[in-house]
Order: structure tokens, then sequence, then C-alpha cells
């Protein structure tokens, strides 16, 4: 049994749940994902973990209740259980010194699963700049976490309201323009069309560029292929060869098209799903 220990909502509609489990806790590294279910009839909601401690035996994850089953599991309390909980799935990032900085890139939701690269990067020796990015301030979160870990530390938000009004493509070009700067790596986790531009600002310079993948999943083994993507002229799965790629030769066309297939059935239940509250 899984058992929720805290259900906190730290920005509109994205909430931190930690959970207890000791054998995943002590197998998890940074970049692993775990499959996670509410209820037994549920759908596999895979969700790259935010943060964990192996001694506890706790795992935190960072959800976006955005559809039908996001929001099943978000109304789960302290004192209840998840019906599943599975991993580590995929590979885990690859933690090294390099010779370099290496530039974190975090938009929106997507600051859960680089905060744990970025300090097992920092706890390396590594020099880390992190760009984190939102639409507005509301929607910034732990930048108490992410700011003792960075040498650099930059927001930027849409709106201007907190930090730089920017794009996080902003900065970050400003960085790899700097001739003062000798930047080895850039990671870059958020909406898939974030990263996109990420990818696409780093490539002139000859940056690796590292972009961790969001596909649409159900079994996370490998079996079903719904999380197939192009890396260049192969396909991958997301799952068992991701969920982290060369940014640059992602296939971001074709990664996002299949990011709308379902969006038609994923409104009506979502529909449903509200009536179905609304009734009780």
């Amino acid at each position: 049994m899984t058992l929720i220990l805290k259900n906190e909502e730290i920005a509109p509609n994205i909430f931190e749940i930690v959970v207890e489990n000791y054998r995943l806790a002590q197998k998890l590294q940074p970049g692993h994902f775990v499959i996670v279910m509410a209820e037994e009839d549920g759908e596999r909601i895979p969700l790259t973990a935010a943060d964990f401690d192996a001694e506890a035996g706790t795992l935190t994850l960072v959800v976006m209740a955005v559809g039908t089953s996001t929001k099943k599991l978000v109304r789960l309390k302290a004192g209840d259980a998840l019906f599943a909980l599975m991993g580590p799935l995929g590979h885990p990032s690859e933690i090294k010194e390099y010779d370099g900085m290496v530039v974190m890139v975090a938009g929106g939701v997507g600051t859960a699963p680089v905060y744990p690269i970025a300090k097992a990067l920092s706890n390396f020796g590594n020099h880390i700049v992190t760009i984190q990015g939102a639409r507005n301030k509301d929607l910034l979160f732990w930048q108490d976490k992410l700011a003792p870990i960075s040498d650099e530390y930059i927001i930027t938000t849409d709106d201007g309201s907190e930090g730089r009004k920017a794009l996080v493509t902003e900065p970050l070009r400003e960085l790899l323009e700097d001739k003062q700067k000798t930047i080895s790596c850039v990671y870059m986790i958020g909406p898939a069309v974030m990263m996109k531009f990420c990818a696409e600002t780093v490539a002139p310079f000859g940056v690796k560029g590292i972009a961790s993948l969001n596909s649409m999943m159900i079994d996370g083994t490998g079996m079903c292929g719904v999380c197939r993507v192009q890396i260049g002229n192969e396909t991958k799965f997301t799952c068992v060869d991701g969920p982290e790629f060369d940014a640059g030769a992602v296939r971001w066309d074709v990664l996002l098209s299949r990011q709308k297939m379902y969006c038609n059935e994923e409104q009506r239940s979502h529909r449903q799903y509200l009536e179905s509250i609304a009734k009780e």
C-alpha cells in the first residue's frame, strides 16, 4: 500500500503530493518516472519523480490538475492510499561533471522534475544556471528549492509579474551568446512547445541539449507503443528509451501533433466527470 502523507496545493491547480513507499524511494534516481493510479479502474498517469528520500522512504510528486484522472488524483487526502504506484521507470539522468556550466530550463510544472536533476548535478560540482518560467507569478513554485542549488537563478514570467517579462528562451539565448561563459549542456523540461523553442535556440551554438519528453503513455514498459516519438529518422519509445532525448533530434512537429490526438475524448471525459461530482 502506498500511503499519502501530504497533499498540498502549491499554486493554482498544482499539487505537491508526498507518498510513502520505501522500496521505490530507495531505487529512484533523478530523471526516473513512475506510473500512478488513483483508483482501480482509473488511468495510468506517468509522473517524473520530483523528489525522493531513501532514508525516510518517501517520494514527492507534483501534479497539475487539468483532466479527469489528475483531478481524481489530487482529490485524495493525507491518510488515503493510491491504488498503485509503479517504478522506477525509464532511464535516469546522466549525472557527471561537465567542463562548463549546465543550464536548467524549467517551464511551468516542469520545475518539479528539473529540481532533482539540478540538485544532483550541483552536488557533483557543476556550475548550475537555472531559468524558471511561468505565465505569471502565481504559477511559480519551489523557488526556495531551486535558488539554493543554483549558482545563477533567473525567473521569467510572460506578464512580468515576477522576474523578467520574457520567455525562457530570451535569457537562454543571452547566456549562449555570452562569450565569457562556457555552457556544456542545456536541460529543458516543460510544455512541449517550450522545449521545441529551447531546442531551436540551442541548436546554432552546438551545445548539447537534453529534453525530458511528456508523451502520452499507457503501460510504461514499451509494450503498447502509445508513447512513440521520432528521434531523427528513428522511432523510439519514451518509456523505455527515454524520457530524456537529444533535444535537437526530436521531431517536435510529430510530438505536438500526437499530443492533440485525443483532445475530443479528453474533453468529453472531463465534462462527464464534472457532471458526476456536481451530483455528489
